[in-house]
């Protein structure tokens, strides 16, 4: 199996995980391989990934690729930096941090928190089937940061039990559609809607490339649920599901802190030129 094949199955199989880093990685494959087979290759593997195809076209737009790579990983690192900027004003001291899955973008943010002195506690979910909760935990526990673990369909209760008035969710974004409504990891709408009916502030963490017209939903082979399931039983796989936007309170981006609506407007300007 040649480098660029591996890749494509290690962003298949979630051991490349995150939109950035799809996206990222995605787009270095274009060095190897930019025929119009390969770039369909690319997309195609994480069609829930609009930073990805975004990024794809930045880059088709140089006849120097691999100055093209070099100037969309510049616009990953500068975005991010002010993301994480703006996202860690969000975290006040002795407050709570709902997060669900795992984002380097919010784990970024949090580490920025801390080192500016707050204290606060983190709720992570496991995100089951593929538990990559487990990840953010791990990473903020290393960061020395308080975090408690709790399995997804817990939530409800687990917002009920906390005793903090400032709390906020706080979760990485995979796309943003044109109504202003976010795509991310299946459960993010069943806490959202939680989080909104007990007056809990939802912030999306993304970048301007994640911005889509519209998305397709990824649906994941059952087997990640039930291995040995019997053939009789149909078993249901979304990877990720669509959030109202009455359910966002803001959008982080190298923006700013924006509505959504007011969010989608500035990133359809800035990906007018490719």
């Amino acid at each position: 199996m040649d480098r660029f094949d591996k890749v494509l199955k290690d962003i298949k199989n979630i051991k490349i995980q995150g939109a950035e880093n799809v996206a990222k990685e995605g787009i270095k494959l274009l060095l190897l391989k930019n025929d119009s087979t390969s770039v369909k290759q690319i997309i195609n593997v994480r069609p829930t990934e609009p930073a990805l195809k975004n990024a794809i076209r930045f880059v088709l737009g140089f006849k120097d690729k691999k100055a093209g790579v070099k100037l969309a990983l510049k616009h990953f690192e500068s975005t991010n930096s002010e993301i994480v900027k703006q996202g860690s004003k969000l975290i006040k001291n002795n407050s709570v941090v709902f997060t669900h899955c795992h984002s380097s973008t919010v784990i970024k943010i949090l580490k920025q928190a801390k080192k500016q002195g707050k204290k606060f506690e983190v709720y992570s979910s496991e995100t089951r089937p593929l538990f990559q909760g487990r990840k953010t935990v791990l990473e903020l526990m290393k960061a020395e940061i308080k975090v408690t673990s709790f399995v997804d369909s817990a939530f409800l209760s687990v917002v009920k039990s906390v005793k903090n008035k400032n709390i906020i969710m706080l979760v990485g974004t995979d796309a943003v559609l044109k109504n202003g409504a976010i795509i991310n990891k299946i459960g993010t709408g069943m806490f959202a809607e939680i989080c909104y009916d007990n007056k809990i502030p939802v912030y999306a963490a993304l970048d301007s490339w994640k911005y889509a017209g519209h998305i397709k939903i990824e649906e994941r082979n059952y087997k990640e649920i039930w291995r040995k399931a019997p053939k009789r039983i149909k078993i249901r796989d979304p990877a990720f599901e669509k959030v109202d936007v009455k359910f966002v309170k803001g959008i982080i981006s190298e923006f700013g802190i924006l509505k959504p609506k007011q969010f989608v407007k500035k990133a359809k300007k800035e990906l007018k030129g490719f």
